[in-house]
């Protein structure tokens, strides 16, 4: 079957012009005009990053997936060829309803209509991984079915294989392969796919995200009904909303549209810096808006996360980026160690400000994120500044909430709409606020600790009894009272939380 799959993909390839890629530069450009004589017959008058394009959409959606995911990596591709990746939908056939019928029986042990007293053999929504279909459980519950495509997973094993090995190639013949890292890149892209397998792991990631949210004016995330879900079939909340990207459908709902582009931004910064916990896949196909104007979110495969130090360092970096503070952000890259400790920041300084001062003061529809990061990548390149691999799926959702604020508002000013959550945020986390939430964390491990000290104290008695126990004593009878006296400020901080809890 490889073998197959390897010939349809050379002859795709090869129809598409993909060798420019390969042979444009090095040790193989002498193969240029020979192919260029015996394949007079080939269109090719489109650009290089279309008919890449063309070519991925050609041989199926695990390719059309791994591209969306390449257009994510501009600090890796070249602009014109990010740029027209960009532009790929996953739309796939709806695999047939008797596949569906069997995956559910197999899957249940049991009739469908015994587990839903309805069930609608047409998909609402078919992707490379997954369809969905709506149903209703014996007690009355309206809820969306998503089944996973059958044997998609030995599918999948070998394209990606055969990714491997053409990165594999394209690093060994192609100057910039290795610059670009491709082996690296197909081995992003098979860890997310591996989580998307898995549809017990998307409904964790759904609940978590649920919890997160939960009652918030800003977002409606479904409930996940456990009982029903499997390896290959995840029962949730039936929603109904308006795609975020029907905007005159949401004009004649009379849907505040400045409103909702505001209310865009606010719920990622909430995920990232409030929750450390993000949608990452914020394309508007899994976008909705409901009745009560929430936003509504659906398909969970792909989750981001960040540590508190990621977060820590984001918004430094975003709040000194808003207040046009460029030397604070070199500095903060030089001080977390992604760019090296002999950096002359005030180069790298006045390297960012010629980036990013040409895009302030302007609206949304005046500014491409996508370029901007771009630039900054090459920024980055020159000064040695290593890419963050936890950062990569962030920066995908960055594009996309560009792309969901560019087509609800053009003149959304992200700036003075995002600057006020994250000075929120950071004096929570510096001021008293964010004190006595550390303490909160830390007090378990306190009420661990304290009770030990009588047994500490026993044991180095016992063991140092011979050993200046006099001189002993008198130490530790000096550490029991600066202990006793950091007991006492810590009950006296944990009174002043209750109360200040309560009065909240």
């Amino acid at each position: 079957m490889r073998i197959f799959r390897l010939i349809k993909i050379q002859t795709v390839a090869f129809r598409f012009g993909l060798e420019e890629f390969f042979i444009s530069h090095g040790p193989l450009r002498f193969l240029q005009k020979p192919i260029k004589w015996m394949t007079f017959w080939r269109k090719l008058d489109r650009p290089r990053g279309e008919r890449l394009r063309l070519a991925l959409e050609a041989l199926g959606p695990i390719f059309v997936k791994f591209g969306q995911m390449l257009s994510t990596r501009r600090d890796l591709l070249p602009h014109d060829i990010a740029d027209e990746l960009a532009k790929l939908q996953d739309q796939v056939p709806p695999f047939s309803s008797e596949t569906v019928m069997t995956i559910l029986e197999k899957s249940y042990g049991r009739k469908v209509n015994e587990v839903f007293t309805q069930f609608n053999e047409k998909p609402v929504a078919s992707a490379s991984v997954a369809q969905v279909h709506f149903a209703v459980l014996h007690d009355g519950t309206k809820v969306a079915v998503k089944v996973l495509r059958p044997s998609i997973a030995p599918i999948i094993t070998h394209d990606v294989a055969l990714m491997d090995t053409g990165a594999w190639l394209a690093e060994a013949v192609w100057p910039d392969g290795k610059r670009l890292k491709l082996r690296q890149v197909v081995s992003e892209f098979a860890r997310h796919l591996d989580d998307e397998l898995d549809l017990m792991r998307e409904a964790a990631n759904c609940s978590q995200l649920r919890r997160n949210f939960l009652n918030s004016p800003l977002l409606l995330v479904p409930e996940v009904y456990w009982d029903y879900c499997r390896e290959d079939v995840m029962v949730m909340e039936r929603v109904s909303g308006i795609s975020i990207s029907h905007v005159d459908e949401l004009i004649a709902h009379n849907v505040d549209i400045p409103h909702l582009a505001r209310m865009g931004v606010e719920i990622f910064f909430t995920q990232v810096f409030r929750d450390g916990y993000f949608h990452a896949d914020m394309h508007p196909g899994n976008i909705f808006v409901g009745e009560d104007g929430r936003y509504i979110a659906v398909d969970f495969g792909i989750m981001g996360t960040l540590s508190d130090e990621d977060k820590n360092y984001l918004a430094q970096n975003f709040l000194a980026f808003f207040r046009r503070d460029y030397g604070r952000v070199a500095q903060a890259h030089v001080e977390a160690g992604w760019a090296p400790k002999d950096t002359r920041v005030d180069d790298f300084e006045t390297a960012i400000r010629a980036v990013c001062e040409p895009i302030f003061d302007k609206p949304l529809k005046e500014i491409s994120f996508g370029r901007v990061l771009f630039q900054l990548f090459q920024t980055s390149r020159q000064f040695n500044v290593e890419i963050q691999p936890q950062l990569v799926l962030l920066q995908k959702t960055l594009l996309n909430i560009e792309g969901l604020g560019r087509d609800l508002d053009p003149d959304l000013d992200l700036w003075k709409t995002a600057k006020p959550f994250l000075e929120n945020w950071m004096s929570e986390q510096i001021g008293l606020r964010g004190l006595t939430s550390r303490m909160q964390k830390e007090a378990p491990n306190w009420a661990v600790i304290f009770p030990q000290f009588p047994r500490l104290f026993h044991h180095m008695m016992a063991e140092n009894r011979n050993q200046g126990l006099e001189e002993k004593m008198q130490h530790l009878i000096s550490e029991s009272k600066r202990q006793n006296r950091l007991l006492f400020f810590v009950i006296i901080l944990l009174i002043l939380l209750l109360f200040w809890q309560i009065y909240q």
